[in-house]
């Protein structure tokens, strides 16, 4: 750059003039964000209202149609009604891109910030962004497990893998919080067992070194090690399934994959169930050779009884809401095959 007076001149003249550009955007935005602001919150209250008058409409559709209406009248009610059912969508929507109180949780960990991301972009981002998450650190816990089951026997580095899998689930449950904020329609066990699972982790951390936690070492770490395996599986086969139902206009952009069964899974998935309902009886296997451990006389760590306790939690809902997604797609096949 030249470093004459009258060049000198010149760039600060043009820099003064992009100067004042720059302050009247930054003024339009600023104005832009009050108007959304404005927006939101107009939004906000209509689809309240709208709520409120829906059940109040829903009631009296019913009531008419208890009442014997004529033909053209009960016909009329009938499309009233399919419409009343597919307005809960309609605001789900809507919701998913409006500023939203956090749950407990949220609040909790973040305080009342609002995590509620604006663009589809920015949403798709966020999901894409928590699935490679979830994949890398299961590649990498599954490494650690391996590691820590076939090389090495220190209890130090048994901590930092039961360290590494308290940060994973917390982490995980902070974003999956998020993602329902933003719309993502995760079952309730399926975000419910990551809170059980980095209580076990935290309890596994806690329990100090000696016969008791030798005997039952090798047994975690083997489960620690397939269930990092068969997460990868899932990781992997659900993204592809949820990439090509998502183009095909089956499923919603911001559905995700879980450590589980779903019926969205039927079409194409149905081969990781053998390994799902392995993994759901090892944890039953596990609660029960806690169980027999507490039993002896020479346990007095807590910890014995309370990681029992965790896996026979984690199997029950692993395992019956499995089952019941399976029995819910049979019973549909089957009424199809009726008709």
């Amino acid at each position: 750059m030249a470093t004459g007076p009258t060049n000198v001149l010149e760039e600060w003249k043009c820099l003064e003039e992009e100067y004042q550009q720059l302050q009247e955007t930054h003024r339009l935005y600023l104005q832009k964000l009050d108007e959304i602001s404005k927006l939101q919150k107009s939004c906000s209250s209509s689809i309240s209202n709208q709520r409120k008058r829906l059940k109040e409409v829903s009631h009296l559709v019913n009531k008419k149609c208890s009442t014997g209406p004529s033909d053209e009248d009960a016909k009329t009610m009938e499309e009233i009604k399919v419409k009343i059912k597919t307005r809960p969508n309609a605001f789900f929507e809507m919701e998913a891109f409006l500023p939203e109180k956090n749950g407990l949780y949220l609040r909790l960990v973040l305080g009342n910030v609002n995590v509620t991301l604006l663009s589809k972009q920015s949403k798709f981002a966020y999901k894409d962004e928590y699935e490679k998450f979830k994949l890398y650190s299961t590649v990498l816990l599954l490494l650690f497990s391996f590691m820590c089951y076939f090389f090495v026997s220190y209890r130090f580095l048994d901590a930092i893998l039961n360290f590494q899998l308290v940060w994973y689930y917390c982490t995980l449950t902070i974003r999956e919080s998020i993602l329902i904020t933003n719309g993502s329609r995760i079952k309730g066990w399926w975000v419910f067992h990551h809170y059980i699972s980095a209580f076990l982790s935290g309890v596994m951390l806690t329990w100090p070194d000696g016969n008791l936690y030798k005997i039952f070492r090798n047994q975690f770490l083997a489960y620690s090690l397939y269930q990092s395996f068969v997460q990868c599986l899932q990781c992997y086969y659900q993204s592809g399934c949820l990439y090509r139902l998502r183009a095909l206009g089956e499923r919603h952009n911001m559905d995700l994959t879980v450590e589980g069964f779903q019926s969205w899974m039927w079409k194409g998935l149905t081969f990781l169930l053998p390994f799902l309902f392995f993994g759901h009886f090892w944890q039953l296997f596990n609660s029960v050779s806690l169980f027999r451990m507490a039993q002896l006389p020479d346990c007095k760590e807590w910890q014995v009884l309370m990681c029992g306790l965790c896996f026979l939690v984690l199997f029950m809902g692993n395992f019956s809401t499995t089952v019941a997604v399976v029995r819910q797609k049979m019973k549909s096949r089957n009424e199809k095959k009726s008709l």
